[in-house]
C-alpha cells in the first residue's frame, strides 16, 4: 500500500497543482495525507477542491517538515510513503516508477529526477557531507567543487543524472520511504525544524542498509521554496549542517565543519551585495551565536519538558535482540525525554569451561565498545562503556563501578542530561549509580539474575538485594516474583506488564521465500536460542516424535544447534533482523514456548508470549507461573505431552480464533507502559 504525504505552510498557492498532478503520475488508490502546520491562509480549502478525498492533519502548530512528515507517516501505518513538497508536480507515470524503484532488493528511499518550471535540471544529488567538501565549496564554489568528488557535495556531472543509481542522500522535495524503512529508521529527528533532517534521514538509512536509490525515468518540477533569497532560512540551513555534523560525528569534528561552513559564508558576505549578502551575514551570525538547536516557532521541546533517561541495560543494542523491555520501554519515552542507554555491563568475565562460544562472545563486546556512543534515534542515545566484568572480587567490582561511572558520567554531562531519572535493569548498575546525583532510580526487576547459570549467584544476589532495597521504585513483570520479594520493596514494588508492538506484530500473507519454501505444517519459535533457557531435548523430541512437521528456529544461538540441524525437519534460520520476524512468524502454524524448568523462566514473562498473542497463532508452552493470567488463550502443557499437545494444536488450533488472540493484547502497547514508568519515575503516581 501507499500513502502520499505533504506537509504545509502557508501553501495555498502550490497545493492545488501538486495534488492535481497525482492521478496522471499513478496514485491510483493512494493515501494522501495533507499535513498542515497551522496555516492561516486558504491552504486546506484550495487542497479539499483540487481533491476532495485527501486525508488532513492539523498539527496545531508550526511543527517544522520533520514533524509533518513523521505525523503523516504514524497515520499510515503498513504503508510505503511518498514524500511530497507542496511546490512539487510529479510528470505522468512518476510514482511507478519510483515503486519499481523501490523494489530493487538493498533499497530503502527512491527519488526522481528534479527540475525547475523552465526544464532546467535541479543538482538533487549529493556525496556524504565532509569537512574537506565543505572546505571545497568555501573556496572553489559548489559547482566547481562538485566536478572532484573528494571536495564538493553537490553531484554535478550530466551523465550522473541520465543514469540509475544509488546516491548518499538527495534533496527532499520528493521521496518514497518504505514501510520496511521507515520501521527499522523510525521517525525524522525534528530538532532541525527545516533542513538537515531529510539528509540525516537518508545518510542513516543507507548505514542501515536501506540505500538511497536515484530514478531518472521518474520525474519531478519543484518550483523551488524561499531559502535562496530569506536570510533566516539560509542562517538556519547554514547552522543545521553543523549540527548535523556535531550529531554523526561528535562536537570536536563539528568545529572544522562549522569553521568552513563560516569560511564559505564570510568570503561570500564580502563579495556579495543586496540580497545576497544580507542572507550571507544572517548565516554569520547564525554560526557564531548557534544554540544547540533551533527554537520552532509556536513549539516546545518534548525532551526538554522533563528530566532525561539513563537506563543500564541488561542487553546489548547492537547485537541482541532489539524487542526486550529495556529498548521497547526507552524507545517509546525518548518521544518525549531525552534517552541515554548503557550497554549491558554484563555479570562476569566468559570464562571457558563455565561459558559457551567465549571468543565469540568477547569478540562482540569489543566490537560493540568500539561504537562507544551513537545516536540510533532521535533523542535516543546509546553508548557501549568498557567493563572490567569480575564481579567476585570486591577490589576489582569497585574499580570496575568507578571505571564505568567515569565513562557514563562524561557523557551525561555531553548530553546535557543533569540529576537525571536511572533506570537498572542489570543488578551490577548499583555500584556504578550509588553515588550518581539522580532524579529518582527505578529498578526494572525483569529477571531473576542470580538464577543465570554463570554469574557468581551470592555477589549477584547481594547487588540485587541493594537495588531493591535502595531503589524508589522497583517494576516487576513477574507477578510471583513481585510477592516473593514484597517484604524487601514494600509499597515501592508495582507490575508493569510488557507490552507489545501490535501494529508490528501483523500477521502478513506474503512470507519471505525462504520461509515459504520449508513444508508445511510448520511448528516455530523466534527468539534468543539460549542453553540456560531453551529446553534442547523438547526441542529435539519434537522434531524425532513428529517427522512430518518441520521445526522452525529463529534466532541466536548458545545452545549445540548440530544437535538438532541434523534432523531433516529442522530448520535453523539463524539471527534475523527484528523488522523482518512477523512476516517469517506468519508461515508459523504453531508457535512454541520449550522452557526448561529453572528458576529463571519461573521468574520470567517472555515478551514473545504476546507477540505470538498478538499474531493469532496458536501457542504451545511449558509452565511459568506467569502463565496462570494466560490459561485460556495458551495451550500449557508438561515436557512429556509437549510434543503430543503440538500434534493437538496443529490439528484443532489453539483455546481461541486467532482474531480473539490478537484482540486480546491490542490495548497493551509499549507507549502505554512508558507513560506509567515516567509517571512512577517523575513522582506523578
Amino acid at each position: 500500500m501507499l500513502a502520499i504525504v505533504i506537509v504545509t505552510y502557508f501553501s495555498e498557492q502550490v497545493i492545488g497543482e501538486c495534488l492535481r498532478s497525482l492521478p496522471a503520475a499513478g496514485a491510483g488508490d493512494a493515501r494522501v495525507i495533507v499535513v498542515d502546520n497551522d496555516s492561516a491562509d486558504a491552504t486546506l480549502d484550495r487542497a479539499r477542491e483540487a481533491m476532495p478525498g485527501i486525508e488532513v492533519i492539523r498539527t496545531g502548530r508550526n511543527a517544522g517538515f520533520a514533524a509533518g512528515v513523521n505525523a503523516g507517516a504514524a497515520a499510515a501505518s503498513g504503508c510505503d510513503v511518498l514524500v511530497l513538497n507542496p511546490d512539487v508536480r510529479l510528470a505522468p507515470g512518476s510514482i511507478a516508477l519510483l515503486r519499481e524503484a523501490l523494489a530493487v532488493p538493498g533499497t530503502g528511499i527512491a527519488v526522481p529526477q528534479l527540475t525547475d518550471a523552465d526544464g532546467g535540471r535541479h543538482i538533487s544529488l549529493r556525496r556524504r557531507p565532509t569537512v574537506l567538501r565543505a572546505l571545497g565549496e568555501a573556496l572553489l564554489g559548489g559547482r566547481r567543487a562538485g566536478r572532484v568528488p573528494a571536495l564538493g557535495e553537490l553531484v554535478v556531472a550530466a551523465e550522473a543524472y541520465g543514469q540509475p543509481g544509488t546516491v548518499a542522500w538527495a534533496t527532499g522535495a520528493a521521496w518514497l520511504v518504505s514501510r520496511a524503512c521507515l520501521d527499522a529508521l523510525g521517525p525524522l529527528d525534528e530538532r532541525y525544524f527545516l533542513y538537515s533532517e531529510e539528509t540525516e534521514y537518508m545518510l542513516r538509512a543507507g548505514e542501515r542498509g536501506h540505500a538511497v536509490r536515484y530514478e531518472p525515468r521518474a520525474h519531478a518540477v519543484h518550483l523551488g521554496g524561499e531559502q535562496a533569497t530569506a536570510s533566516g532560512l539560509w542562517a538556519l540551513a547554514a547552522a543545521n549542517r553543523v549540527r548535523l555534523h556535531r550529531e554523526r560525528h561528535g562536537r570536536l569534528a563539528a568545529l572544522g565543519m562549522r569553521a568552513a561552513v563560516l569560511l564559505n559564508e564570510t568570503l561570500r558576505a564580502l563579495t556579495r551585495g543586496g540580497t545576497d549578502g544580507r542572507k550571507h551575514r544572517a548565516a554569520i551570525r547564525a554560526l557564531t551565536s548557534m544554540p544547540e538547536w533551533p527554537p520552532a516557532p509556536g513549539a516546545t521541546s518534548g525532551a526538554s519538558s522533563g528530566p532525561g533517561y539513563v537506563c543500564f541495560s541488561a542487553q546489548d543494542w547492537w547485537y541482541h535482540n532489539r524487542a526486550h523491555s529495556d529498548f521497547q520501554l526507552m524507545r517509546s519515552i525518548a518521544g518525549e525525554r531525552k534517552v541515554l542507554v548503557v550497554n549491558s555491563i554484563g555479570m562476569r568475565m566468559p570464562t571457558p569451561g563455565t561459558s559457551t562460544q567465549v571468543t565469540r562472545r568477547v569478540l562482540r563486546k569489543l566490537r560493540s565498545v568500539a561504537k562507544f556512543l551513537r545516536r540510533p534515534f532521535p533523542r535516543f542515545y546509546v553508548m557501549s562503556p568498557l567493563p572490567l566484568p569480575f564481579y567476585g572480587s570486591p577490589l576489582l567490582s569497585r574499580i570496575n563501578a568507578v571505571l564505568v561511572r567515569t565513562q557514563v558520567q562524561v557523557v551525561c554531562r555531553i548530553l546535557g542530561l543533569h540529576r537525571p531519572v536511572i533506570v537498572a535493569t542489570i543488578p551490577t548498575a548499583w555500584d556504578v549509580v550509588r553515588p550518581m546525583a539522580r532524579r529518582s532510580l527505578v529498578y526494572n526487576r525483569s529477571d531473576r539474575h542470580s538464577a543465570f547459570p554463570e554469574a557468581d549467584t551470592a555477589a549477584i544476589e547481594t547487588l540485587e538485594r541493594a537495588l531493591l532495597s535502595h531503589s524508589d521504585s522497583v517494576v516487576y513483570v513477574s507477578r510471583a516474583l513481585m510477592e516473593e520479594e514484597r517484604p524487601l520493596t514494600g509499597d515501592r514494588a508495582h507490575f508493569l506488564d510488557h507490552g507489545v508492538d501490535t501494529e508490528h506484530f501483523t500477521r502478513r500473507a506474503d512470507l519471505p521465500a525462504d520461509m515459504a519454501a520449508i513444508p508445511e505444517p510448520r511448528v516455530g519459535f523466534f527468539g534468543a536460542l539460549d542453553d540456560f533457557v531453551v529446553d534442547v531435548d523438547l526441542l529435539e523430541r519434537v522434531a524425532v516424535e513428529l517427522p512430518q512437521v518441520s521445526l522452525v528456529l529463529i534466532g541466536d544461538a548458545t545452545v549445540p544447534m548440530e544437535r538438532l540441524t541434523r534432523h531433516p525437519n529442522v530448520h535453523w534460520l539463524g539471527h534475523l533482523p527484528y523488522e523482518v520476524i512477523p512476516a517469517y512468524a506468519s508461515g508459523f502454524d504453531v508457535a512454541i514456548m520449550p522452557w526448561r524448568d529453572n528458576s529463571w523462566i519461573q521468574h520470567a514473562n517472555p515478551i514473545k508470549l504476546k507477540e505470538y498473542l498478538s499474531l493469532g497463532l496458536p501457542i504451545v508452552s511449558t509452565f511459568f507461573p506467569e502463565l496462570h493470567h494466560y490459561h485460556d488463550r495458551v495451550l500449557i502443557t508438561a515436557p512429556d505431552r509437549f510434543a503430543e499437545t503440538v500434534k493437538a494444536a496443529l490439528a484443532d488450533g489453539g483455546p481461541r480464533s486467532a482474531a480473539e488472540l490478537r484482540e486480546s493484547v491490542l490495548d497493551l502497547s509499549w507507549p502505554s507502559r512508558a507513560r506509567e514508568l515516567m509517571e512512577l519515575a517523575e513522582g506523578k503516581r
